[in-house]
């Protein structure tokens, strides 16, 4: 990028932080959410709703797992909200209080597939919906998966497993199975891992 445009941008972002967070109460209609004022540098104050999944911000982890023999393990199960109300994806889930990124991913990798990964990288970072949302999805790769345990669903989940080579998965997307954003990324993001 070039300096004069790197040098505006970050101009740009300097003058919208936030630098105070004024709690409304006032009751919100979608999901649980919070309201406030936000003074930015400029002094201009914009309200904005902050959406709350279980009174947490609803961050998660998103785990793509490759067994010893190079396959990846993906997850079929319900999305009732989607045009198909199935979705191909790979093992993710929210983090439960106090825990960590990777725990919650190692955690949701043996609750939804049974699966326990060898190694593991860390694939990045990414907001939800940085508009009403302090959601984080922290992604991971697991090397070397071995099938160790049972699953344990929560309460209505209901997931299958689907193992299939990487390029495979790959295409998957082109077709069209692949719609999550949160498997999308996982996928992408393990390239450089997987196709070295």
């Amino acid at each position: 990028m070039r300096k004069e445009k790197l040098e505006e941008l970050n101009n740009l972002i300097e003058s919208l932080k936030v630098i105070k967070y004024e709690k409304l109460n006032i009751e919100s209609k979608f999901l649980s959410t919070e309201v406030y004022n936000c003074t930015l540098k400029s002094g201009e104050i914009i309200r904005r709703e902050k959406i709350l999944k279980n009174s947490s911000s609803g961050n998660s982890s998103v785990i793509l797992p490759v067994t010893t023999e190079g396959n990846v393990i993906l997850t079929v199960e319900p999305k009732v909200f989607t045009s198909e109300s199935v979705g191909v994806s790979v093992p993710a889930g929210y983090l439960n209080e106090g825990e960590y990124y990777l725990h919650a991913a190692l955690r949701e990798l043996m609750e939804e597939t049974g699966y326990e990964a060898q190694k593991i990288y860390e694939l990045g970072s990414f907001y939800q919906d940085t508009g009403v949302s302090a959601a984080k999805i922290e992604y991971f790769l697991g090397l070397n998966a071995m099938k160790t345990g049972q699953t344990h669903f929560d309460k209505g989940e209901k997931v299958e497993t689907f193992e299939c080579t990487y390029e495979e998965a790959l295409s998957l997307i082109e077709m069209g199975y692949i719609e999550d954003i949160n498997a999308v990324v996982a996928l992408e993001r393990s390239k450089k891992y997987l196709r070295s």
